[in-house]
């Protein structure tokens, strides 16, 4: 990995408690790599804490609430080589093509392009094989785009199950590609999830929907949301420890 050379700023930022941009800053290494750092503030932090993301290629930069955008800017160039060596410790990405492995609800399947057209994926988990329509061409379009739906119908039970349990409702959900959360709450009620959670095991995603679905009674990682967590979800530590060990590597395939 080569030494970060140049440091192009986002929109323009004020110190400020009032929320930030996703996206403050993004890096090109000498290998022309480009390197996002998200930025957010943290009430309670009392320095500068810079940390890769979950997806092993972008970091997150936490912020106190009245640090200015000025010594953020100072922080992230000083930061540039233990940045380039992070990266550099990273496991190579996987592509997904014809032959490759890849995990669906915790079971390693081989993929296999079935050269038809028409048709739909279908998962031989005996064989432990993942069927794709078309050409290789379309492949990873066609295995990406059904996966999203399979994230989105188990997120989707799993969300309203929670919800009733815990006597609230969410106004909808979307499944996207988040790179430093697995999930979020908005104020509006609005859940969003990374389709990813469909390669971890079921008690993972099962984790992540009680997680969010108890942010709409309590915004916040005090005692009272983790009490309801803890209450509804009787794996949630497990859960939340196989994350911290495994779940970079669902970012892996690209």
């Amino acid at each position: 990995m080569g030494v970060l050379r140049s440091l192009l700023f986002g929109r323009p930022l004020v110190a400020s408690p009032k929320p930030l941009p996703d996206i403050l800053h993004v890096l090109d290494d000498m290998d022309g790599r480009s390197v996002r750092i998200s930025l957010k503030r943290h009430a309670a932090a009392k320095r500068m804490v810079l940390r890769m993301a979950r997806d092993g290629g972008s970091f997150v930069l936490t912020l106190p609430p009245r640090q200015s955008l000025t010594s953020a800017n100072a922080f992230v160039v000083t930061s540039a080589g233990w940045i380039s060596k992070a990266l550099a410790r990273q496991p190579a990405p996987l592509a997904i093509a014809e032959g490759a492995t890849i995990s669906l609800r915790g079971e390693n399947l081989v993929i296999r392009t079935t050269g038809k057209a028409r048709g739909l994926v279908v998962c031989d988990a005996e064989n432990k094989l993942l069927h794709v329509p078309g050409t290789e061409a379309h492949l990873k379009r066609r295995l990406v785009d059904w996966m999203k739906q399979q994230a989105e119908a188990d997120l989707l039970e799993a969300s309203r199950r929670y919800a009733t349990a815990m006597q609230t409702q969410f106004k909808r959900l979307t499944v996207r590609d988040q790179k430093s959360r697995w999930g979020s709450c908005s104020s509006d009620k609005s859940l969003s999830y990374s389709w990813r959670l469909i390669m971890a095991p079921p008690m993972v995603l099962d984790y992540v929907a009680a997680h969010e679905v108890a942010h709409l009674l309590e915004m916040n990682h005090g005692p009272r949301f983790w009490r309801l967590v803890l209450t509804h979800c009787k794996h949630a530590r497990l859960a939340k420890t196989w994350l911290k060990t495994h779940g970079q590597n669902l970012h892996r395939f690209v």
